[in-house]
């Protein structure tokens, strides 16, 4: 399947589980045991799903149907209330918040097993296959009320302000006189998203592999962002004016896993300052994500920064484009490249995920802004989403040259720890 090619690398890996030979014709069955003192597996929770391999976790897409079994090994009768499997999900931030809990019970006293009713049950194997299906949606308190949000995907980064975790859970629930025990497993939930078909010209340079049509030639394809003009000197002596113009591809939405085309024209009447500032090593564009953990989080006005985390995700690499720069006017072609380890993007009550394109100012010998800048000259958010859009893979249009860094890790600067993967240690 293609799709499950395209998982942002969930590989959190069973450690001591004993892991399933039993494979599904698109996945894995995953399976996790509970011992007694002697060693003995009395308690083990199979799960089939999407993941790749039987030691992976888990991993589900909405509209999934969750199945597996229960097995019970009893090596002498005993008296039991019930025994449960349980999905759900759990949103950990500055409080905890289980939002979604779907229980379906195995066994009880009254469930006839054979033609007879039993309080308990006798020395033997015992079986239980179950599904469970997740809804797409939940009702969520958001500020001064309830509403309803997509399910939200699995989120887990080391150092992060906030998780959103999926677990899988069995209940043995046993008399006054015994103890409660249970069997949880995570897994990975993935909202699927895709962008909206770009333009008819930026679809067949993708599927016919031909080069990207700019603005001019395609403007139902890329969004246009106003002019923006830098001031500054030339060598401490020479004022120069420079407008620059950055244009993004249409829609503003990307999937993770392939790459965000841009292009950047540059105007002005200093030949010299243009050819400085054009330089693809002078430009800064930077990708960034900020995680906002705060009651606002579901507003598209910014809540309380000591809520909002933001972290660095890539720098845009540029290179001259072909034919385009004349007298007055200089052009880049650019891209950044979206790892498939991003999260995708998303909004839910105290917690949300989102993505902007930022310039900062110019960075090359002999040009000093004037004002001085500390702030983005320019800021435009977009969207990640978890796939492809429907026969269009956005692949990377860099010259091999200039394919070089599209990612720095400033996470410790800001205080995070980085994203990627999510796998045992």
């Amino acid at each position: 399947m293609e799709d499950d090619q395209e998982l942002p690398g969930y590989t959190l890996r069973a450690s001591s589980s004993q892991a399933s030979h039993t494979v599904s014709r698109n996945g894995s069955e995953y399976t996790i045991s509970r011992e007694d003192h002697q060693g003995h597996k009395w308690l083990l929770l199979s799960v089939k799903s999407r993941a790749p391999k039987s030691d992976f976790l888990p991993i589900f897409y909405d509209g999934d149907l969750i199945s597996g079994s229960v097995t019970l090994n009893i090596v002498k009768s005993e008296s039991l209330k019930s025994i449960t499997v349980t999905a759900g999900t759990t949103l950990v931030g500055q409080e905890e918040q289980q939002f979604l809990v779907i229980e379906k019970e195995l066994w009880s006293p009254a469930t006839a097993l054979g033609t007879s009713k039993v309080s308990k049950l006798e020395k033997g194997h015992y079986v239980w296959p179950f599904e469970l299906t997740l809804p797409e949606e939940a009702e969520v308190l958001d500020r001064k009320g309830n509403k309803t949000f997509p399910l939200p995907p699995s989120f887990t980064e080391r150092a992060s302000p906030a998780y959103i975790n999926y677990r899988i859970t069995v209940f043995v629930r046993r008399g006054a006189l015994g103890a409660n025990q249970s069997l949880t497993t995570e897994f990975a939930y993935v909202q699927i998203t895709r962008p909206d078909l770009p333009s008819p010209i930026l679809q067949l340079a993708y599927q016919e592999n031909f080069p990207l049509i700019g603005p001019d030639g395609d403007p139902d394809g890329w969004h246009v962002l106003p002019p923006t003009s830098v001031t500054g000197t030339l060598f401490g002596t020479k004022p120069v004016n420079v407008d620059f113009t950055l244009a993004l591809t249409k829609p503003l939405s990307y999937a993770r896993g392939s790459a965000m085309p841009l292009r950047l024209t540059f105007t002005g009447t200093d030949e010299q300052a243009l050819d400085i500032l054009s330089a693809p090593h002078a430009t800064r564009v930077i990708l960034k994500r900020s995680l906002d953990a705060g009651s606002h989080a579901t507003s598209d006005e910014p809540g309380k920064c000591a809520e909002i985390f933001v972290e660095i995700m890539a720098r845009a690499v540029f290179w001259p484009a072909s034919h385009t720069s004349t007298s007055g006017t200089r052009v880049l072609e650019g891209e950044v490249q979206l790892k498939k380890t991003f999260k995708q993007s998303v909004v839910f009550p105290r917690f949300a995920v989102r993505y902007h394109l930022d310039v900062h100012h110019f960075e090359v010998a002999g040009f000093v802004h004037a004002p001085l800048v500390s702030d983005p000259l320019l800021t435009q958010p977009v969207d990640i989403t978890s796939f492809h859009a429907p026969g269009i893979s956005m692949r990377s249009f860099a010259p091999p040259e200039y394919a070089q860094e599209q990612y720095e890790n400033f996470s410790n600067s800001l205080g995070l720890l980085g994203s990627g993967k999510w796998k045992a240690n």
